[in-house]
């Protein structure tokens, strides 16, 4: 349970460790690397850590990379239980070391966590998963009261199970949010229907690293079109207009981020820009996070551009999320990002700080 720079929250709380790739947003995932560091120092090769014997085996070296292994580590019950210790409400980023819904993680070990969150009603935790599927079945099994008695009972082995009977209490809990990943629009149109579909007192977006560009008024389930940010279902009609059906749940604040570290894939420009000005008509929270390792050379291009006008530390990005390609004659907009570094580049968007968070947080 430690401070952290991640912006968006104020502290980290892992009661887990380990994950696995799931989706192209995995590639460079900070934690993999930062757990093999973790392993590394428990180890005896370096000093300077300790007491985190759960990083054991989360990791294993590919082509000199660390790379998860799909092992999970439980932490120790110091770990689970330090929210309870502590009275100052703060806003938690739970399991930035993992994953709270992954597949090897067990409904069991799930309850503890939620237990935790139900006696501490104080705080605020931030649930963030790349595993909606689990996450909806997870939470739709705990929705009636009896079914809640799984997380009332280890809410009693914590010795205030009485104080605080989940089973008869509001659900979902209001101090938690739940959020999914979504680093391109395949990866949003398969997530964002699950969490829309799931309990949630808060729901939350984390565009990071933001690899496409993504519509979230237009989510594409296969059967009809959901407007996440305004919460409308639509079926297409014959002459291909979009006509409201339905109405469903709705986004209460997407989180955008470029991509940082050695590998960092930049981030066109026009992504947040699209994402921002829908958000602002939908009145929906909008977080810009940061540029990344890239921010734009500041020359909108939409024209040719030869190879030779890219400098050493430059890439091309192209709107529809192409890498160093060159269109023939503007077929597609494109720019040159810079390698500046996350600290240089700054998480300004138009000369514009945007830290926008849920209205019920407010």
């Amino acid at each position: 349970m430690t401070k952290t720079s991640i912006e968006w929250t104020e502290r980290v709380w892992n009661p887990f460790a380990g994950c696995s790739v799931l989706s192209p947003g995995c590639t460079n995932c900070y934690a993999m690397k930062m757990a093999r560091r973790i392993e590394a120092c428990n180890a005896g090769l370096r000093q300077g850590h300790g007491g985190s014997p759960h990083y054991a085996g989360t990791t294993k070296i590919v082509n000199g990379n660390a790379v998860w292994t799909g092992k999970i580590g439980v932490a120790s019950d110091d770990v689970l239980l330090a929210p309870l210790r502590r009275k100052r409400p703060t806003t938690y980023f739970v399991n930035s070391m993992s994953d709270l819904f992954h597949e090897s993680v067990p409904d069991e070990w799930i309850d503890k966590v939620f237990a935790v969150m139900a006696l501490t009603p104080q705080h605020t935790y931030q649930v963030l998963t790349k595993r909606s599927a689990r996450m909806r079945a997870y939470c739709a099994s705990r929705s009636e009261p009896k079914a809640r008695l799984a997380i009332t009972g280890r809410m009693n082995a914590m010795g205030a199970g009485d104080k605080y009977p989940i089973g008869h209490r509001m659900w979902p809990l209001p101090n938690v949010w739940l959020g999914v990943s979504t680093e391109r629009q395949k990866e949003a149109d398969e997530r964002i229907p699950d969490l829309l579909a799931t309990p949630a007192a808060v729901r939350f977006i984390s565009a990071e690293p933001l690899l496409g560009p993504i519509d979230f008024t237009s989510i594409c389930t296969g059967h009809y079109f959901i407007d996440a940010l305004r919460g409308v279902k639509y079926h297409d009609a014959p002459e291909g207009v979009h006509r409201a059906t339905e109405r469903c749940a709705k986004l209460n604040q997407i989180i955008i981020g470029g991509e940082s570290g050695r590998d960092a894939r930049p981030m066109h420009p026009e992504w947040p820009r699209w994402i921002r000005n829908d958000c602002a008509a939908a009145n929906v929270a909008f977080f810009f996070k940061q540029w990344g390792e890239f921010a734009p050379r500041m020359s909108n291009l939409t024209e040719f551009l030869h190879p030779s006008d890219v400098r050493l530390g430059e890439r091309v990005v192209a709107s529809n999320g192409a890498l160093n390609g060159f269109p023939d004659h503007g077929v597609t907009e494109f720019e040159v990002m810079r390698r500046l570094g996350k600290k240089a580049a700054g998480r300004l968007l138009d000369g514009v700080e945007h830290n926008a968070m849920p209205e019920a947080a407010r």
